[in-house]
């Protein structure tokens, strides 16, 4: 912590394009309190100067060990930071890392560091999928450093795929959440999770549909909080309309079929599954292929057949041996006892049950639930931050995973 009781964060650059991007993430940082060290390699400086990092931080930047000697910097600015960040990671920098290199200012931080480590990789995708980069990247994820998967889109010159820097605004809320974290350890490192978000629809004709006032805000909550735990998150999501948690594939959907396809093709190797999604429980039995115009005669009726039940199917086919699976319910009235039921009903481990309705949990910030247990447990969380629920259910799931050198 700063003297003035300011976060410290240590802000690693390395030599990538994507150092440009960087820039707006040192400006939320400090202008949201944070007191920011920027380290950069000395290659990365050949992306952005020098005078640009000391301008935006406020703070001089060095990148070897021998500036400054008499205030030994290669020791001091790991051992005082909350947080180091690494933006970009690229696949040079991640090796030096997992190897225990110290060869320049911002490797010997890393290596004196005891506060949470955030790697943001940023490179070409041949180079992000070579054996050698995910080895490395398995290496720091076991030693419990977070590091967050790449965006996919437009790389450097004309090529496209994973790779990519996240967006700034997303690098920035990964941080403050392992910040708020407060050095607790990543206890979801090296699992993979898959999640659930938003709300299907289900076609009626090509202008409407049936769904649910579900906002995604929940699911995405939870994957902001696993990868801040260190997960490698898949996050299955259904007409949602929020920036991505950064670090996590999220894959689109649109009806409960396309949501359940998802997720079993995902499922097979996850340690957790958390169904946060409102999925419909009806869908039409025809789709009209033109808009449905009124005839002054009344609507003709929608005939409707159920969906296919994806939590219940997961918890009677787990992907994986000691796989947990999390369910939600969302209920109006007699909340606990339809809970129950529900939970007998689908198998799952864990189900979240809220009560909707009145401005409550749909397209709010805040929520609050009771999470009920296979084993007959009931934890009550009370009303607060989605983030703060999202982390109430991570604790939960955590002591029931399986060991993570049992798991095939």
């Amino acid at each position: 912590m700063n003297i003035d009781n300011r976060p410290e964060v240590v802000l690693g650059v390395g030599a990538g394009i994507a150092a440009y991007k960087v820039c707006e993430l040192l400006r939320r940082l400090t202008e949201s309190g944070h007191s920011v060290h920027v380290v950069p390699t000395a290659d990365a400086l050949r992306f952005v100067g020098e005078p640009t990092w000391a301008a935006l931080s406020g703070r001089p930047v060095a990148t070897g060990v021998w500036e400054s000697v008499h205030e030994v910097p290669h020791v001091r600015i790991g051992r005082r930071a909350d947080l180091v960040l690494v933006a970009p990671a690229t696949a040079d920098l991640l090796a030096r890392a997992a190897h225990g290199l110290a060869d320049d200012l911002l490797t010997n931080t890393l290596l004196t560091a005891r506060c949470p480590v955030v790697f943001a990789p940023a490179m070409h995708t041949e180079m992000w999928e070579h054996p050698a980069t995910r080895a490395n990247v398995a290496t720091l994820r076991s030693r419990g450093a977070v590091v967050v998967e790449p965006a996919a889109g437009r790389l450097t010159g004309a090529d496209t795929g994973p790779g990519r820097l996240p967006e700034p605004d997303a690098l920035f809320a990964a941080a403050r959440r392992v910040l708020a974290r407060g050095g607790l350890p990543a206890d979801l490192a090296g699992r993979h999770v898959l999640i659930t978000a938003g709300g299907t629809r289900e076609p009626i004709d090509p202008v409407r549909f049936i769904g649910n006032r579900s906002s995604g805000r929940q699911g995405y909550a939870l994957a902001a909080t696993a990868l801040a735990r260190g997960a490698r998150v898949s996050l299955v999501s259904a007409n949602v309309a929020l920036p991505p948690p950064a670090g996590a594939e999220v894959v689109g959907v649109g009806t409960a079929r396309e949501l359940r396809d998802a997720v079993l093709a995902r499922s097979g190797d996850a340690d957790a599954v958390v169904m946060a999604a409102a999925v419909a429980d009806f869908r039409p039995t025809e789709t009209a292929t033109g808009k449905i115009k009124k005839t002054g005669e009344g609507p003709a009726p929608v005939e409707l057949v159920e969906n296919p039940d994806v939590l219940l199917r997961l918890s009677a086919e787990r992907g994986r041996p000691g796989q947990v699976v999390v369910g939600f319910a969302a209920e109006t009235d007699d909340v606990l006892a339809n809970g129950r039921a529900k939970l007998r009903r689908k198998g799952c481990d864990l189900l979240v049950v809220n009560q909707v309705g009145e401005g409550r949990a749909f397209g709010t910030e805040d929520n609050q639930a009771v999470v009920l247990a296979a084993d007959g447990s009931a934890t009550e969380v009370g009303s607060g931050p989605k983030e703060d629920l999202a982390d109430r259910v991570w604790d939960l799931v955590v002591p029931r995973l399986a060991p993570a050198d049992t798991v095939p």
